[in-house]
């Protein structure tokens, strides 16, 4: 289909499944495949009645956040990399695969992964799999509060990926995607440094805490959108089984936002289908091809912000690589390099 023509995107609203109860790594990855088929039957069902209630095809599909593991808790990064991060080839992208060629769609979705590259660590990692059934863009979230990041490894990962395996921007007949992971909605660095490669449309994968109020990843979804002149599917969780917590806790609010940052559809709490929306990939182009004062992209002076950034460091590169060598942190890593970095901002004067 080419990329002028409508077509429907669907933010699939399910729960994830933790790990956390499985007793070992066979148990874990048999609990992912089997959720994998549950989720396939429900995009189908979906799927199927979209297209007959719109008329338009179901061409764009997003999953959750973490949807397979839930978040990793106090496990160890060694540990939780061992029991519940995907390989790169691994059975879970086949099966991902398998479901995008039956469905001829493009399924989108995030879950932490392990690298060859970087061994004892995992990445979050959101990626797009074209109904080929292979996966044509896998994006490593850039910031994390708990977890590695390719920031973290920052020298180590340009000379292996360089800067495109960083902004990924898959080129698509459906589009142009680009991935967002979870609370990076809130960054506008991350969305402008992929639309400045070309993205059309963001695939968003978020566990976060749903309410009638306007929360600050509500209010970013729509300034992503019309800042970018660009599509926003954003796909919650329906609660997340298996842990601890209450389960309804992240649950509720997946939507479609579109262009000019007007809410096309948005979910209530539970399971559901009901955030899906018609994507205009022409009307984009039109859009973003018009002069006026509304055409933020093309307002965009860099040069004027390439200094302060180039010259202002907070939160540093290549936290976890020592001595030349990746290393494997503790939990605690993380918020001792953010202490120090507030610390070092406070005696500079910046806050």
């Amino acid at each position: 289909m080419p990329a002028d023509k409508t077509y429907s995107a669907l933010a699939l609203q399910v729960a994830a499944r933790s790990v956390e109860g499985a007793p070992d790594r066979a148990a874990a990855r048999a609990q992912m495949l089997a959720q994998i088929d549950e989720v396939g039957a429900k995009l189908r069902a979906s799927s199927i009645f979209i297209s007959q209630y719109s008329g338009a095809p179901v061409r764009l599909a997003v999953l959750p956040e973490y949807l397979l593991t839930s978040y990793p808790g106090r496990i160890s990064i060694g540990d939780f990399a061992h029991k519940a991060a995907l390989e790169i080839d691994g059975p879970e992208y086949e099966a991902f695969g398998r479901i995008a060629q039956a469905q001829n769609l493009f399924l989108a979705g995030n879950a932490y992964e392990v690298d060859p590259h970087f061994p004892g660590l995992y990445f979050q990692t959101s990626f797009v799999v074209a109904p080929s059934g292979d996966v044509v863009l896998r994006y490593r979230r850039l910031n994390s509060m708990f977890a590695p990041t390719p920031h973290d490894v920052w020298s180590k990962y340009l000379d292996v990926y360089g800067i495109d395996g960083v902004f990924p921007v898959a080129r698509t007949e459906i589009g142009n995607l680009a991935a967002i992971a979870s609370e990076e909605i809130l960054y506008p660095e991350i969305a402008r440094a992929h639309a400045l490669r070309g993205a059309e449309v963001f695939v968003h994968s978020s566990s976060e805490v749903g309410s009638p109020l306007a929360t600050q990843k509500a209010i970013a979804k729509r300034a992503r959108a019309f800042e970018n002149i660009a599509y926003v599917v954003s796909a919650n969780t329906a609660g997340i089984e298996g842990s601890g917590m209450p389960a309804a806790s992240a649950d509720g609010n997946s939507i479609v936002v579109d262009f000019k940052g007007k809410v096309l559809a948005e979910s209530n709490a539970g399971e559901t289908f009901t955030a899906f929306a018609d994507i205009d990939i022409g009307a984009l182009r039109a859009a973003r091809r018009k002069p006026g004062m509304i055409n933020y992209l093309a307002r965009q002076r860099t040069e004027l912000f390439a200094p302060i950034y180039a010259d202002t460091v907070v939160q540093p590169a290549d936290s976890l690589i020592e001595d030349g060598k990746v290393k494997v942190p503790d939990r605690d890593h993380f918020v001792r390099v953010q202490q120090q970095v507030i610390e070092r901002l406070d005696k500079e004067g910046l806050i």
